[in-house]
């Protein structure tokens, strides 16, 4: 069995206020074509999607970043027409806010992937270098396959996009997959 995790691919992070930017824009049909693939063919999806409160002086990213994905707020929504993937199969999605950059830290992701016996996780989404990143680390840690989609992840640093796709490869034992290499 297995899952798609998209994570965070919202407003904020691909054109509002902590941007990925192009790179971020350019994988956007990827992603919507893996989710719609991913629902049809009965698979667990999850929307791992940051939330942060406005001003939080207690959240560590509070001093790294500029406020993003806050509670309520435009830049929170999935970008462009994953919106409109999420909302037309909003049943068969797992919608999971997440406070820190992996989605597996305070949240119940693993327990749902146990108990639907999900042993591969597929990741897609932003930032291939930090939340991706985090997510694989930890689904490394606790014994699931990992495939990265390598034209459905970004980073607004193209450098640590890259050292991490070499980290996932080489350090995770993940399989990087193109949809031009299938």
């Amino acid at each position: 069995m297995k899952a798609l995790i998209v994570i965070d691919f919202t407003n904020d992070f691909v054109d509002g206020s902590l941007p990925v930017g192009q790179p971020g824009i350019d994988i956007a049909p990827r992603v919507n074509e893996l989710t719609e693939q991913f629902v049809k063919s009965g698979d667990y999806v999850v929307m791992a999607v940051d939330l942060h409160e406005a001003a939080d002086p207690y959240h560590p990213e509070s001093r790294l970043f500029p406020p993003h994905n806050l509670r309520e707020t435009s830049g929170r929504e999935l970008y462009g027409g994953l919106k409109a993937v999420y909302e037309k199969h909003q049943g068969s999605i797992y919608w999971m806010d997440k406070t820190r950059y992996s989605a597996f830290c305070g949240t119940d992701l693993e327990l749902k992937l146990r108990e639907r016996g999900i042993q591969e996780l597929h990741l897609i989404g932003v930032c291939t270098d930090i939340c991706v990143l985090h997510t694989a680390v930890d689904a490394y840690n606790k014994g699931f396959g990992i495939v990265i989609h390598e034209d459905a992840v970004a980073s607004f640093n193209a450098e640590g996009h890259a050292w991490a796709l070499g980290h996932f490869r080489g350090s995770l034992g993940a399989q990087v997959v193109r949809a031009d290499a299938e």
